[in-house]
């Protein structure tokens, strides 16, 4: 009798460790693919930056803060 508490037990652990690791998988494989997903979207919006050229901000006198830092 003592025999098939033992076998019990040992099948019962061998399903949660193997649930487990389908757990961890499942887990895992979801936050890759959530990470993927933001990948292609920070790739697809690299070319936002270079649609037009840059050009030379015009000085606003009515700023704050005019950042002319070393210009004196």
């Amino acid at each position: 009798m003592l025999n098939q508490y033992v076998g019990a037990a040992v099948a019962a652990t061998e399903h949660a460790a193997e649930s487990a690791a389908n757990q961890a998988l499942l887990v895992g494989g979801s936050i890759f693919a959530v990470f993927l997903v933001l990948l292609l979207i920070t790739v697809s919006f690299t070319n936002v930056g270079r649609r037009h050229e840059a050009h030379a901000e015009v000085a606003d006198t009515h700023r704050q803060h005019t950042n002319k830092h070393g210009h004196h």
